[in-house]
């Protein structure tokens, strides 16, 4: 089921974006239909991120609780960090 949304804004506002929407070959409407749409999008996207996050930091603290976590020493996490990233870097290369 669609709904509308109403809101206000002045003449020269309108106007302005009425022109701006036509030079691209659509209706003011349509402009503010597909802004809609993309903030509801980034919304979903947002959720969707903020789902995953929750379910790994409960995995994370799950493993912590079963006592199956392994702990590395700050200067080793660092140096592994360090290998990834340069063999990230360096794969395109002969």
């Amino acid at each position: 089921m669609d709904t509308r949304i109403q809101f206000r804004i002045d003449e020269e506002t309108k106007r302005l974006a009425q022109l701006m929407a036509e030079s691209q070959g659509r209706t003011l409407s349509d402009a503010c239909r597909e802004l809609t749409e993309g903030l509801a999008e980034e919304q979903r996207k947002s959720m969707t991120h903020d789902l995953w996050l929750t379910e790994q930091i409960n995995a994370a603290f799950d493993k912590f609780d079963s006592g199956k976590s392994i702990f590395i020493e700050h200067d080793k996490a660092k140096a592994q960090m360090e290998a990834r990233k340069n063999k990230i870097r360096n794969r395109d290369k002969p």
